[in-house]
């Protein structure tokens, strides 16, 4: 089963808007004063929290028993996901079988707020309802935008195919040039996401200069803008990935660039070069890869990135002088044997080449050759 998240929108009354705040902040004055006490503490186990905090936070907050439970599995959610949590904020609610019900005949949800459960209406669509039609949700998140909208996200398990071999592979090569490129010969530009970033860059550095209140609110919107644009371009790409591997009954085999900033940052670099590198969002697409495949049953494996890029497809080999390559920008040209191609084509040959290795460990596999030495390249296989 593949869980996934789908996003409604409430019809609230009202008159119901105020107390769908007044949880909000209760929730979120409970995180805050949660993760003080984890923090002076240094009590970061759920059961443990939950013996210290439970009964102050009900008296001086009024939230219901469930509301606390989430207020606590939040906080120590957080702590361990971000190096550093920042202030808690009333824009959303984690909802369990106890404060949330579906009711599909109705197209209605039942929240528990701290007046007592609330019922409302859903505005969706066929989307939508086909994702939450048979669903018997037990878990959702109460969301409230900055233009005062309701949403609530509910978490549906939907039934996935099982994976099995494939002589196919379908490599993709990762980059900031080309965000993605494919041994089938698809690329995605990355120029767009990369001038997006540039201009919005630009923004910031004049605006955190003048360091007022109506600045900050300014840097939060941009931030926002930046993130949601970058997000949809990887559910996009990630989509069509799974869809194009779907079609082929093929395996998508993708490098494993764990760490890869800490490594190209140690390098001398410009300050332009370093932010670009940072802000690449290659974890995201990999991780909307994942959970996209699991439902068709596309099987993903990730294989170690060393010379991807500087080997010759066609004849395995690579430059015999240490620190040199035959890429240059986006041509690859071999001075062995004189094939010329795109380099990130080429790049996402080599990646096809080690993804058969993985997923038919019995195939001879990759090798190159340098100065004369033949090397066979290191197979992993982190998930399938």
């Amino acid at each position: 089963m593949q869980t996934i998240s789908v996003k409604c929108r409430l019809q609230v009354p009202v008159e119901s808007r105020t107390e769908i705040d007044r949880t909000l902040q209760g929730f979120a004055d409970a995180c805050n004063q949660i993760y003080e006490i984890a923090k002076r503490e240094n009590c970061w186990n759920t059961t443990k929290l939950h013996h210290k905090v439970y009964k102050p936070i009900r008296e001086v907050t009024g939230l219901k028993a469930n509301h606390v439970c989430q207020a606590i599995r939040r906080v120590v959610g957080n702590a361990k996901a971000v190096k550093q949590v920042h202030k808690f904020r009333p824009t959303s609610l984690n909802l369990d079988i106890r404060t949330f019900q579906y009711i599909e005949d109705l197209q209605t949800v039942g929240v528990t707020l701290m007046c007592g459960r609330v019922k409302f209406k859903l505005s969706i669509g066929n989307y939508q309802l086909a994702l939450l039609k048979g669903q018997s949700p037990t878990a959702a998140t109460l969301n409230k935008t900055k233009h005062g909208d309701y949403y609530i996200n509910i978490c549906v398990d939907l039934p996935t195919s099982p994976t099995g071999k494939t002589p196919k592979v379908i490599g993709v090569d990762l980059g900031r040039r080309d965000i993605a490129t494919t041994s089938n010969g698809d690329s995605w530009s990355g120029k767009q996401i990369q001038s997006t970033r540039d201009r919005y860059s630009k923004v910031r550095s004049n605006v955190q200069s003048k360091r007022t209140r109506s600045s900050r609110r300014l840097l939060r919107r941009l931030s926002g803008r930046e993130q949601r644009f970058q997000k949809w371009l990887n559910h996009n790409i990630s989509k069509q990935l799974v869809q194009s591997a779907k079609r082929a009954n093929a395996v998508l085999a993708f490098e494993d660039l764990t760490n890869i900033r800490q490594s190209l940052n140690q390098k001398p670099r410009s300050k332009t070069e370093r932010r670009r590198t940072n802000n690449w969002a290659f974890y995201q697409l990999r991780s909307f890869v994942g959970y996209k495949a699991n439902i068709p049953g596309v099987p993903v494996i990730f294989v170690p990135p060393a010379y991807t890029s500087q080997t010759c497809s066609r004849c395995g080999r690579i430059h015999p002088i240490k620190g040199k390559s035959y890429r240059n920008g986006k041509v690859f040209k071999c001075g062995h044997c004189g094939f010329e191609h795109d380099a990130d084509i080429n790049a996402a040959n080599n990646i096809t080449a080690l993804g058969k290795s993985v997923s038919l460990p019995e195939s001879p596999g990759m090798s190159c050759q340098l100065e004369g030495q033949l090397s066979l390249f290191p197979i992993i296989q982190i998930c399938g």
